[in-house]
C-alpha cells in the first residue's frame, strides 16, 4: 500500500510524509497538502465531474467517522477503490485527535465563516487553514460540489443518524440531495434557519457546496466503535467515489424532517437547564415546560406541541448555544 494511504497514522504521529505525491497502479494521484489533508484525483479521462469533500475529526474524540475515512483512504491507496471523483479528505483537528479530546483550546466548529478572525490560538489557525483548503478544492467551475462533515454526538440519540442542513439565503436542499443521504443511512434531516459558524455552513454559503453535517452515533475512543453502524454510509460514499450511484426515486418515504424553532443560549454561569444529564437527542418536550433559566429572569419555555431537543449541553462557555429546540417540518419546503 502507498505510504499516503496511512494518512491517519501520519496525522496521529504528527509526521510529514517523505513523498508528498504518489500514484496508484491504476493512475490515481494522491497528494498530501498539510497535516491531516489529502487530495485524491482520478486518472485523466476518468473524472466524472464530482468534487467530494469528506471531513472528520473536527472534534478530536469523535473517532468512528475518522476510522471510516481512514478505511476509504487505505482502499484507494491499495487500488481496491477506484475513484472517478476528485476527493479532499480532511482530519479537522489533529492535535485534539492525538489527545483524544473534543478540542484543545476552543471548538473548531464555532470558528468558521469569520469566527477564527475574532479569535486566536491553535484551533483558530486550523479553522483558517481548513477554509483555505476547502476554497482551493472547490475553485474549479462547472463541477458538482458535495461536502459531508462527519461527526458523532456527545450523548445518545433517539434518532441515531441524522443530518443538519445549513441555512443559505434563497436555497433549500433538493429531494435528490436528501434521497442520497437517506440511502446513506440518514433517518432525519434538520433544516437550519439562520447562519452559523460550523464547517458545513461555510462550504454551503461561501463555496456553494451541497453541504451537510452528519451525526452518526455516540462518540467513543478509537477501536471501540463496533456499535456504530456506518455500513450504509460507507457503501454510498464508495458509490459516489467510483461514480456508480444507483438512481433514487426521490420519494423520501420514512425520512423525518425538522426545522429549528429556537436556540437556547447560555448567557452566564447562572444558567440552569432543567433536564436529566442523560437525556437523549430528539427527546420530546411538553408544551409550557420551563426548560431553562438564566440571569436576569431569562427563561426558555416550550411554546409548541411536538418540540424536541438536540445537543443539550449546559457546560458550554457563556455566550454559546446550550441546546436547539426543533419541530417537525414538511417536505413542501424542498426543491425538486
Amino acid at each position: 500500500m502507498l505510504a499516503l494511504g496511512k494518512l491517519l497514522d501520519l496525522t496521529l504521529a504528527g509526521r510529514e510524509p517523505a513523498e508528498k505525491t504518489q500514484l496508484t497502479v491504476g493512475g490515481v494521484r494522491l497528494r498530501w497538502l498539510d497535516q491531516g489533508a489529502l487530495e485524491v484525483r482520478p486518472p485523466e479521462g476518468r473524472d466524472n465531474g464530482l468534487d467530494l469533500l469528506l471531513s472528520a475529526g473536527i472534534h478530536g474524540n469523535e473517532t468512528a467517522p475518522i476510522e471510516l475515512l481512514d478505511a476509504l483512504i487505505r482502499a484507494i491507496a491499495r487500488g481496491e477503490l477506484k475513484p472517478r471523483a476528485r476527493i479532499l479528505f480532511l482530519f479537522g483537528n489533529p492535535e485534539a485527535m492525538r489527545r483524544g479530546v473534543r478540542y484543545v483550546e476552543q471548538d473548531v466548529n464555532r470558528l468558521f465563516s469569520g469566527g477564527h478572525e475574532q479569535s486566536s490560538g491553535l484551533e483558530a489557525l486550523r479553522a483558517c487553514l481548513l477554509e483555505r483548503l476547502a476554497a482551493s478544492f472547490f475553485s474549479l467551475p462547472g463541477r458538482e460540489r458535495v461536502h459531508y462533515d462527519l461527526h458523532t454526538a456527545i450523548r445518545g440519540s433517539a434518532i441515531e443518524q441524522f443530518a443538519l442542513c445549513p441555512w443559505k439565503e434563497g436555497r433549500q436542499p433538493s429531494r435528490a440531495e436528501l434521497a442520497r443521504l437517506q440511502a446513506a443511512g440518514i433517518s432525519a434531516v434538520l433544516l437550519q434557519s439562520k447562519p452559523s459558524t460550523v464547517f458545513s455552513a461555510y462550504t454551503c454559503d461561501r463555496l456553494d457546496a451541497q453541504a451537510f453535517t452528519l451525526e452518526l452515533g455516540k462518540s467513543r475512543p478509537f477501536g471501540q466503535n463496533q456499535q456504530v453502524d456506518l455500513s450504509a454510509l460507507r457503501e454510498r460514499l464508495m458509490q459516489m467515489i467510483e461514480g456508480r450511484e444507483p438512481e433514487t426515486d426521490g420519494s423520501l418515504q420514512g425520512l423525518q424532517l425538522f426545522r429549528v424553532d429556537q436556540e437556547v443560549i447560555k448567557y452566564s454561569e447562572a444558567f440552569l437547564l432543567h433536564l436529566a444529564e442523560d437525556v437523549e437527542n430528539f427527546s420530546p418536550l411538553q408544551k409550557d415546560y420551563v426548560l431553562a433559566q438564566d440571569i436576569g429572569g431569562k427563561r426558555w419555555v416550550i411554546e409548541r406541541k411536538g418540540t424536541r431537543i438536540i445537543f443539550p449541553n449546559p457546560r458550554v462557555a457563556s455566550g454559546l448555544r446550550a441546546a436547539l429546540l426543533i419541530v417537525p417540518a414538511t417536505d413542501a419546503v424542498l426543491e425538486d
